[in-house]
């Protein structure tokens, strides 16, 4: 019996890491998310975030970002792009930077702030705030 239980043990281990791989991944890289974008023929989402302090964001990972549904949306169709300003956690000072000239660059005001982007960078959308209706009403917002 204790054989069985290692191997189902195993088993299961082996499939959680292999449905963890398949979720979508974020990048605080904002130049190589573009290139993958292009190369994948994907958009990009940018998610300006205070991910250690503003409730709305964590909300919204919450009720979009960590669902199912959206997962599976964007590993068909995004490169996700974290653009934290956290007050606690320190980032590397390029990407500070990055994140302050993408910040100016949109004229961000607000978080969580949502930005579609084309994969030649063009703005699709944008979302300032949280908005109800979770992964379905967030998604809907994407071009066909």
């Amino acid at each position: 019996m204790t054989s069985l239980h290692r191997l189902l043990t195993g088993s299961l281990a082996t499939l959680v890491l292999a449905a963890a791989a398949q979720a979508a991944d974020w990048t605080d890289n904002y130049a190589a998310a573009v290139a993958q974008a292009k190369k994948e023929h994907k958009m990009v989402l940018l998610d300006f975030t205070g991910s250690d302090w503003c409730i709305w964001c964590k909300r919204t990972d919450k009720e979009v970002f960590d669902t199912q549904k959206f997962k599976d949306f964007a590993d068909q169709k995004l490169v996700l792009v974290t653009v934290d300003f956290p007050e606690s956690k320190t980032l590397p000072d390029a990407v500070k930077a990055q994140n302050n000239a993408l910040k100016d660059k949109f004229s961000i005001e607000g978080f969580p702030t949502l930005i579609a982007l084309s994969e030649d960078e063009k703005v699709l959308f944008t979302q300032v705030g949280y908005k109800d209706g979770g992964p379905d009403a967030f998604i809907a917002q994407f071009p066909k």
